[in-house]
């Protein structure tokens, strides 16, 4: 019996470890393209911008509705001492209903249905410019953890040669072949070292937390695919780049259309306004007929109204100019924006070539870096040089290395910049 208990707990014990090496191997990897993806389901700004647009298409609706006829109903009790008893009756009851056709507003009906088409659409734009933005910061964030790895696989390979070395410089001082200070100077580094991958550690922490934040993702347990390696070019930097498909123009063109519609709203203030009324009116109480003492009584009232603004000192007509003057402005920003943003998109073509030729001189002094390294590490080996050579061709090995890490990563946030600047970011 004690045999099949003890192999039954075997079986459950193996069966437990590949369930948490199975759990541990379904980890969550994200590439660039789903920490994107995800940003745009999940990130709040967006959830926002979407909140923003469904207001926009009640008060589209409510415009809409504005030329349709409306209907109004009331209903009333009342109960009269004396002496209005002795002219009404004591209890009274009256029910009315009435229906509002507007004919004429001076156009501001369709211009209120217009103004709430072009309100829509720039809440639409407004969230196409915060996608922008958010698959921005998710790219962002995304090579900032995949920084952050390639740094800490470098400093635990630092720490790694700062060990094997510390170990023949241990054994060459406790042989009386070296002195002591050439073993401290290693360990100082190692200690730096050290610091450096609490760091990259860190860093990796924060940008993973960065990245979750952006996307939705719960928590930091997830892996991103990357690695800072590629294919990476120059672009044209001249004055033939123009940008397209930003938000940002047609964002400005919607709020021009809105004040040219504002402007034409104001004006109809100024014109007259026509509708007709029809009301439908019923009483009850004791003789409340006058014309025939019966107690209840009907009725019907149509009603033509005509609404002419005559004379208020010129505020409607300032009014229209002040607005004029608001859409001779938002003309000059929309020019002005556009001149910027070509500007910008000039800057990030020179950021992404400056960060190409970074690392195009960084890996030059990677490659050097290296052969100095395995140098200095074949003349102490051969016992023509110190430690102390070895400890320094190390320390431009890791500078070296670090900086083409940083310049491939700078690369690519810099190429979605570029794209982003370009209005060309469509790969989500």
């Amino acid at each position: 019996m004690k045999i099949i208990y003890d192999t039954i707990s075997k079986i459950v014990l193996v069966l437990v470890l590949s369930a948490g090496v199975h759990f541990r191997a379904q980890e969550t990897v994200v590439s660039v393209a789903e920490a994107k993806k995800l940003a745009l389901e999940n990130n709040k700004k967006i959830k926002r911008a979407q909140q923003n647009i469904e207001a926009a298409k009640a008060a589209q609706a409510a415009a809409e509705a504005g030329g349709k006829p409306t209907l109004d109903g009331s209903l009333g009790g009342y109960y009269f001492s004396k002496p209005l008893s002795a002219l009404l009756p004591e209890v009274l009851g009256s029910a009315s209903l009435t229906a509002t056709q507007v004919l004429y507003a001076g156009g501001k009906v369709e211009t209120g249905k217009k103004l709430s088409a072009a309100a829509l659409d720039l809440q639409f734009a407004q969230k196409d410019l915060t996608g922008e933005e958010v698959k921005l910061a998710a790219e962002t964030a995304y090579w900032q953890i995949v920084n952050a790895k390639e740094k800490t696989a470098l400093a635990k390979e630092y720490i790694r040669l700062l060990d094997e070395l510390h170990i023949n410089v241990k054994n060459a001082f406790d042989a009386g072949l070296t002195y002591k200070n050439d073993l401290l100077k290693i360990e100082v580094q190692q200690n730096e070292a050290q610091l450096n991958l609490k760091r990259a550690e860190d860093g990796l922490a924060m940008a993973k937390l960065s990245l979750a934040q952006i996307t939705g993702i719960t928590g930091s347990g997830f892996d991103v695919q990357d690695s800072v390696d590629g294919n990476f070019t120059d672009v044209l930097s001249d004055n033939t780049l123009r940008p397209t498909h930003r938000p940002e123009l047609s964002i400005l063109a919607k709020a021009l259309e809105i004040n040219e519609l504002r402007e034409k709203l104001l004006d109809g203030d100024r014109k007259p306004t026509v509708a007709l009324s029809g009301i439908g009116f019923s009483s009850f109480g004791k003789h409340v007929n006058p014309v025939n003492r019966k107690n209840e009584m009907l009725g019907f009232v149509g009603m033509l109204s005509v609404n002419i603004p005559i004379y208020d000192w010129g505020a409607r007509k300032e009014k229209v100019k002040e607005q004029r003057y608001k859409t001779a402005a938002q003309k000059l920003e929309m020019e002005e924006t556009n001149e910027l943003l070509v500007l910008e998109l000039q800057n990030a073509a020179m950021q992404l070539n400056q960060s190409l030729k970074r690392i195009e001189l960084s890996e030059k002094s990677l490659v050097q870096a290296t052969e100095n390294l395995r140098l200095n590490q074949d003349r102490y080996d051969a016992g023509t040089v110190v430690a102390e050579e070895v400890l320094k061709a190390q320390v431009l090995w890791q500078q070296a290395k670090s900086e083409i890490l940083d310049a491939k990563a700078e690369y690519k946030i810099n190429e979605a910049k570029y794209k982003k600047a370009a209005g060309n970011n469509t790969d989500v």
